[in-house]
């Protein structure tokens, strides 16, 4: 098993329990406990667990929202199949937007040679869209919205943000809601990520939205936009026959990856 495959197994193991010890881990993964220690503060360091003697514990089973560590080992093929369906959309010699999270810095690894100028919203799309230098070739040219910077996230935040965003014009603003429903549309789990989000789907003509199916009907507080605002919704859930006719009531295309 690779280290990336016992990160996300060990990731998973703890969205469902409190703990977890050494031991455990070293039969689940079939690794030495020297590698499964060595593991655990890699995971820490990332935000994805607290290590304990002999063990770790769940950070998510606490009460907290899942730090961009847990998030980034969760669904990651499904967010790489999401991301290839968003790049697909996405015209060359165009202007996007390019919210922040898993999800974005997923499509922007999709993005990182095409012809267009973005604008991500955190310095983790940033560093993909940057890596290799100039010896990698054809690279998107990128706009910088300034701000302040959430740690752990490293996304843009502020009123600084929101109006730099504002005074520009988008062919495209990919979006990645922390939650999604048919009654509220497009939610966040705080109020300015909620505000940093509605400035970019407002200074878009095509607003795109990418949402793994867990994230259909989550919990989140901060309301972003109603679904009217959203053209395509690119998700892996597979819709009832009713949920369709709704989506089609409100003029989105779903693309289901």
């Amino acid at each position: 098993m690779s280290s990336e495959e016992r990160h996300r197994r060990i990731a998973d193991l703890l969205r469902h329990r409190e703990d977890v010890t050494v031991n455990e881990l070293m039969t689940v993964c079939g690794a030495s406990g020297a590698t499964i220690r060595r593991d655990l503060d890699v995971l820490e360091l990332h935000g994805v667990l607290k290590r304990v003697h002999g063990g770790a514990r769940s950070l998510v089973l606490r009460g907290g929202n899942p730090e961009y560590g847990q998030r980034e080992l969760e669904d990651h093929a499904v967010k790489v199949r999401i991301a290839a369906g968003v790049a697909a959309l996405l015209k060359d010699r165009g202007h996007v937007w390019l919210d922040s999270g898993t999800t974005a810095t997923e499509v922007a690894r999709q993005l990182r040679q095409r012809d267009m100028t973005l604008m991500p919203m955190s310095l983790r799309a940033v560093n993909v869209l940057a890596e290799g230098g100039p010896a990698a070739g054809r690279r998107p040219e990128l706009l910088l919205p300034g701000g302040s910077l959430i740690a752990g996230e490293l996304s843009f935040r502020g009123p600084m943000t929101e109006s730099n965003i504002r005074s520009l014009r988008f062919d495209a603003a990919v979006v990645t809601p922390c939650a999604l429903n048919l009654r509220d549309g497009l939610l966040a789990h705080d109020l300015d990520d909620a505000a940093v989000k509605r400035a970019g789907l407002e200074s878009a003509g095509r607003v795109i939205v990418a949402c793994s199916g867990t994230k259909w009907n989550a919990s989140a507080v901060a309301l972003v936009a109603s679904l009217d605002a959203v053209d395509v919704l690119v998700t892996d859930r597979q819709f009832s026959p009713e949920e369709l006719d709704q989506l089609a009531q409100h003029s989105v295309e779903a693309v289901i990856v």
